[in-house]
């Protein structure tokens, strides 16, 4: 798999691991050891780099990641992410955001989980509200001073919160949702990271699985699986949504590849500093995924995937009313 350059000279394979669902997320946990072995085993696939959080799984990700990684640790590149307050005897979420002063604190308990001496991006999961960025920039700059991280990020921000805070300290990576059918970067985003020189990390590049093509209206998504909860999910709206997923299936017919591949190939077009982060639990899944780093498409291929997009307006929430409240775009 060939490297992408994110911003700040940081180098990641093409295409990453969102390890966000090793511990569940879209279905009730996985097997661990099973996941351990995936995660170590996209590194034999040229994947490099890592996306974790404290918040997923409460802190276990954080632990599988960094034990999935150990014998490798010099060849990849590991994420996580700070945001809301957690109990670090019970893991529980108490409700509130972190304030700049303790992030430090959170930080280490990263490192300890993942067992590593530096994180290589950190980012800010979530945007405060009720605190200026400037505030987090500063503190992440001394993060990056100390060694205790290389690089940071910010995921969900909106453009001018993303110049604020590259104004104090410089900005590696942005991350939020972007794919064939949620393109809110396009409004502003990418165009500040190219000027910038910031690096964009879509997840959810698959649109958490439609754009593979095995969501039909039909799916009965599990209780615990968030998309039982997620509006265009609803039966009425992925009736109307699948429209985009047929013409995407079209074009993945005549490529000879699958329809994930294509839409992650569509995401890879579109900037060279664009690295997504697909996640699964399933290692012939991320073969796949891995793949889509080498398929190619034309200009007209791109065209018409975006004209495709442009035609289907997506109806329906990308996030229940008070996940999307959280969010600064």
């Amino acid at each position: 798999m060939h490297d992408r350059t994110l911003g700040q000279g940081l180098t990641v394979s093409a295409i990453g691991l969102g390890c966000m669902t090793t511990t569940g997320g879209y279905s009730e946990h996985p097997d661990r050891a099973e996941m351990v072995a995936m995660v170590r085993g996209a590194v034999d696939l040229g994947v490099t780099f890592f996306d974790t959080a404290e918040i997923y799984g409460g802190h276990a990700n954080e632990v599988l990641v960094g034990e999935a990684l150990a014998p490798v640790r010099d060849q990849v590149v590991i994420a996580t992410k700070f945001a809301e307050a957690i109990d670090p005897e019970t893991h529980t979420v108490l409700g509130r955001r972190l304030l700049p002063d303790e992030v430090p604190a959170a930080l280490d308990g990263s490192l300890r989980r993942l067992g590593v001496d530096a994180v290589d991006l950190y980012y800010q999961h979530r945007v405060n509200p009720d605190v200026p960025i400037e505030e987090y920039a500063g503190v992440l700059g001394d993060l990056i001073a100390s060694g205790k991280t290389r690089h940071w990020g910010i995921s969900e921000a909106a453009e001018q919160t993303i110049r604020r805070a590259h104004a104090v300290t410089p900005v590696t990576a942005i991350q939020s949702e972007y794919n064939l059918w949620w393109r809110r970067p396009e409004d502003g985003v990418l165009a500040a990271c190219a000027e910038l020189g910031i690096g964009f990390v879509p997840f959810s590049p698959l649109g958490k699985g439609v754009l593979t093509g095995t969501v039909t209206a039909d799916t009965a998504f599990e209780t615990a699986d968030l998309r039982a909860r997620i509006p265009r999910f609803a039966p009425d709206a992925l009736a109307h949504n699948l429209a985009l997923v047929e013409q995407v299936k079209g074009l993945a017919a005549e490529k000879g590849a699958t329809p994930g591949q294509v839409a992650l190939a569509w995401l890879l077009a579109q900037r060279p500093w664009i690295v997504p982060i697909p996640g699964t639990t399933k290692p012939h899944r991320l073969a796949e995924n891995a793949a889509a780093a080498d398929l190619v498409l034309t200009d007209a291929e791109v065209a018409a995937l975006t004209a495709a997009s442009d035609a289907v307006e997506i109806q329906g929430g990308r996030y229940p009313d008070e996940l999307e409240a959280q969010t600064n775009l």
